[in-house]
């Protein structure tokens, strides 16, 4: 068996203070799990895709321009 990878601190640290934009506390406060869960919410609203149009319908009605 090999030994496990080690943690990725480069791209962490770039995505939770770059990314994010959390400061320094709040990352290293921050779990792993915690930084996983938050990169894996960032990935599913990144730019790139278009929301249903069903979604964006309803999003027109609930919140109607005045």
């Amino acid at each position: 068996m090999s030994p496990p990878a080690a943690f990725p601190w480069h791209e962490a640290m770039a995505f939770g203070l770059g990314r994010l934009g959390w400061p320094p506390e709040r990352f290293w406060a921050a779990t792993p799990r915690e930084l996983a869960a938050a990169l894996r919410a960032w990935r599913r609203e990144a730019p790139g895709g278009a929301i249903e149009r069903s979604a964006f319908e309803a999003l027109m009605a609930a919140c109607p321009d005045r």
